[in-house]
């Protein structure tokens, strides 16, 4: 949660500073800054739906995989990691494109683009998912090994607006 919430800022801060640097006046004495400007303002004029769209879809996205990671590792009690991995990653992932390229992209994209692009992005992601499985089991393995423990999410509170364990 607390990394969701890391990121969350992190991303509201890079598109606050983005909004200033090209609101911030030209220094009419260098040629270069004048013909930079309107270049610097087509690429981070309109990223602000980018921005909403990623922020929003970030934290619910996590969110998401956090909690079906978590469940689903109590219902398999704790064995079959595959299908915790993978089943989190569609959901989570899933709901973030859902989310993303509607606010980000509708009426910029014709909505089979859009569609498409939904469907690719969430498939990609399930791939890259499966192939980093065998990475993953290794990880996993090596931490537990290292911390003797092996996490139960039973009484965490899932809700995403508490920054406290």
């Amino acid at each position: 949660r607390k990394v969701i919430w890391a990121g969350f800022f992190a991303i509201l801060f890079a598109s606050i500073m983005s909004a200033i640097i090209i609101r911030l006046p030209v220094s009419g004495t260098e040629p270069f800054n004048v013909a930079l400007q309107s270049s610097l303002e087509t690429v981070f004029g309109n990223t602000w739906r980018i921005v909403v769209a990623s922020i929003i879809a970030f934290w619910v996205g996590d969110f998401v995989n956090a909690y079906v990671m978590a469940k689903m590792k109590l219902l398999t009690h704790g064995k079959y990691l595959w299908t915790r991995t993978i089943g989190s990653t569609l959901c989570g992932q899933g709901i973030d494109s859902l989310i993303f390229y509607p606010i980000a992209f509708y009426g910029i994209w014709e909505n089979t683009t859009l569609g498409f692009v939904i469907l690719f992005n969430c498939a990609f992601k399930i791939c890259i998912e499966v192939i980093m499985t065998p990475v993953t089991y290794a990880v996993v393995g090596w931490l537990k090994k290292q911390e003797g423990e092996d996490f139960y999410d039973t009484d965490t509170n899932f809700t995403p607006f508490s920054v406290r364990d």
